[in-house]
């Protein structure tokens, strides 16, 4: 294949993500059935769409993105700090419910840890930091969701949160990728073989992309279709989300000095949320919360239709990149 065809996938990638994105709803409303085809796919097709993404990050700069104490910790105040309080200013807004209110505080509280690097790559951030992130991200949330939860709505939900479904997404869906890509690095700097299966694997991101939107859509969307008009109130609040949070992540960046790559990083952990992970922890609520998973599936819809215009606006709009070029960790230049 030629870098010419190439350079068109990249070109006409929210195009291809539309064409998912509108066969999903069909298969998803048309063919209910396929719901249960589909649903245990998310996490396999998830774990390989971070694996294409992880390997067009050297390992080298993972390591230094590491040392960037500034982003860290900005990525960890946004998310555990400033998330929290614009989350719980918007659910004030909700019905008072505590199945729709479960639901929304259980996704909106917790930072994405798989997709974002994928969104913060195709929006031109400094993808190596959000993945020097993510154990950070995971680890906390696994502490303070329990803590949100009791803060917000009472000791009683916070007792049916376990720890087991976010430790095996983060093996399944970050570990496990992360490992094999560092791998597969590693045989590529001493193999043909290795280097032909790299520049392969190259070309999956944005089909992975395709197809994760395909089977996220379409195996959830029923599950949607049944309580469309009692989840109608949370679609909104969402979208006030999805327009809160960039402009809040752009001015701590702002605030603190970071280059574009950081920059853009930044807006997108600080709006992207863990709703695949979250999910079976809805799903394993108490029969009075039957609710809460389709309030989680909701905001998965939303968000991904959010993410096809932020990776646009973001680099064209809230954080243009005037200089020429993104900066990253120690003044290298990022993708």
């Amino acid at each position: 294949m030629s870098g010419l065809s190439k350079r068109w996938i990249q070109h006409n990638q929210v195009a291809l993500y539309a064409v998912s994105v509108l066969f999903a709803i069909g298969i998803g409303l048309g063919i209910p059935g396929a719901s249960a085809v589909l649903e245990p796919l998310i996490n396999p097709v998830l774990a390989v769409l971070l694996y294409v993404t992880f390997l067009e990050i050297p390992f080298i700069r993972i390591r230094r993105a590491f040392r960037n104490g500034r982003f860290m910790g900005a990525a960890l105040g946004m998310n555990f700090v400033v998330v929290p309080v614009v989350v719980f200013g918007l659910t004030r807004f909700l019905p008072q419910e505590p199945a729709i209110l479960v639901g929304a505080f259980m996704v909106l509280l917790t930072p994405c840890i798989d997709y974002v690097i994928t969104f913060t790559e195709l929006g031109g951030g400094d993808s190596e930091q959000i993945t020097a992130a993510t154990p950070a991200l995971m680890l906390i949330q696994l502490v303070l969701l329990p803590l949100y939860l009791w803060l917000f709505m009472g000791q009683q939900v916070a007792e049916f949160i376990e720890a087991g479904p976010f430790i095996e997404a983060f093996i399944v869906i970050i570990a496990i990728p992360l490992s094999l890509a560092w791998a597969t690095e590693y045989f590529a700097e001493r193999s043909p073989r290795g280097e032909t299966w790299q520049d392969v694997m190259g070309w999956l991101s944005v089909p992975m992309m395709g197809v994760t939107l395909f089977v996220i859509i379409a195996s959830q969307l029923p599950r949607v279709q049944d309580s469309i008009r009692k989840i109608a109130a949370v679609v909104p609040i969402y979208v006030a989300f999805l327009v809160i949070m960039p402009l809040l992540g752009r001015l701590a960046a702002g605030l603190l000095g970071m280059g574009v790559g950081e920059s853009r990083s930044l807006v997108f952990t600080s709006v992207t949320r863990n709703s695949l992970v979250v999910l079976p922890l809805a799903l394993a609520l108490p029969s009075g919360y039957s609710l809460a998973p389709a309030i989680v599936v909701t905001q998965t819809l939303v968000e991904l239709s959010g993410m096809v215009i932020l990776t646009r606006v973001v680099p064209s709009k809230l954080v243009p990149d005037t200089a020429g070029q993104s900066l990253s960790v120690d003044g290298v230049q990022g993708k």
